[in-house]
């Protein structure tokens, strides 16, 4: 019998027996290759995720990659056997942000892959069939389990709508911040910076596409077209509404704990700053991200740091939560074969 990660309450999981669930009209069973963990699955294990926004118990798990094993009835049947990605938000498709495109803000409420429904932490996960993506046959899944923060940045990407030889800057340099550097690279900007808060993430912005780098508490230029944000630190919106010029455009993207700096409303409307802010994935940003991951554009698979059995889940979030500058992404593996 397979399994899967089960935390029963904050602070307390367990490696449960995991039987696979046949998909029911309109659903399919994937084979899950790899699952990311984030910040948010560590806010799952510690507790202290927003009331509502979490349910247990749970088998987590919001970023995965796998093959559909079987489709049920009204699903092509051609999507067995195929490599895919998938949306997490469980939108109702009928209220009026849903005809909008807008399915992270679904007024039906909020359901979520991994939160309020059951993740990817198992060897197999059900779903609509109409939230998968489908990859290329020759896809790499271990790279692919990072299209779900991809996405993500790809939301803000499109809403920053960079041009080629615009100027442009992303202040972070975590897994969301290096994928926004792969993302602003492909528009082929006149400048690239990159602000961090560690001189070790010099080397990897440049590998993918930086051409400047600098630290947060150095003096930062101020005439950027597009900037966007994917820190979630405390200073690192009031960072990067510093780096627009006169009527720039900025995209804030992480969620800081509370008691973050704020943003000046006088200085952001003197000078006409556009912002902009994401919250998860629209389906028009998956398939985006999807796009470009197909195209070669984007690489996560260098972020990738540790891949882990299902056994390993607690030394995982460990891991994540380590402030360790040498530790990226964190995996885990939920196949017979485990890590590799």
């Amino acid at each position: 019998m397979s399994s899967a990660v089960v935390v029963e309450a904050p602070g307390r999981h367990r490696l449960a027996a995991h039987p696979p669930r046949s998909p029911g009209p309109g659903e399919a069973l994937v084979a899950v290759h790899a699952v990311g963990i984030c910040g948010s699955d560590r806010e799952v294990y510690q507790g202290n995720r927003p009331e509502g926004y979490v349910r247990y118990p749970l088998t987590p798990g919001h970023e995965w990659s796998g093959t559909v094993r079987e489709v049920g009835a009204g699903v092509p049947a051609a999507l067995a056997g195929r490599k895919v990605v998938g949306e997490g938000f469980r939108n109702c498709q009928v209220c009026d942000r849903c005809h909008a495109g807008e399915t992270t803000l679904c007024t039906a409420g909020y359901e979520e892959t991994g939160f309020t429904q059951p993740g990817a932490m198992a060897a197999t996960l059900t779903l609509p069939a109409r939230l998968l993506h489908v990859l290329p046959d020759g896809a790499d899944l271990t790279a692919a389990a990072l299209l779900e923060p991809a996405a993500c940045i790809a939301a803000a990407a499109l809403k920053a709508g960079a041009r080629p030889g615009e100027r442009v800057a992303v202040v972070g340099t975590g897994t969301l911040g290096m994928l926004a550097v792969q993302f602003l690279r492909a528009v082929s900007p006149a400048q690239l910076l990159v602000v961090g808060a560690h001189s070790d993430r010099e080397s990897l912005s440049r590998r993918f596409g930086a051409t400047d780098y600098r630290l947060a508490h150095q003096d930062l230029p101020g005439d950027f077209d597009v900037v966007i944000e994917a820190a979630g630190s405390p200073s690192a919106a009031r960072t990067a509404a510093s780096l627009p010029r006169r009527g720039g455009r900025l995209v804030l993207t992480g969620i800081p704990a509370p008691g973050a700096d704020g943003l000046d409303p006088t200085d952001l409307v003197v000078r006409q700053v556009e912002v902009h802010t994401v919250f998860g994935a629209p389906p028009v940003a998956w398939a985006h991200a999807v796009r470009m991951f197909g195209a070669g554009l984007l690489d996560p698979l260098p972020l990738v740091t540790h891949e882990l059995p299902l056994t390993e889940f607690a030394r995982a979030i460990e891991l994540v939560g380590a402030g360790d500058p040498k530790v990226g992404k964190v995996l885990l593996r939920p196949g017979p074969e485990g890590a590799p």
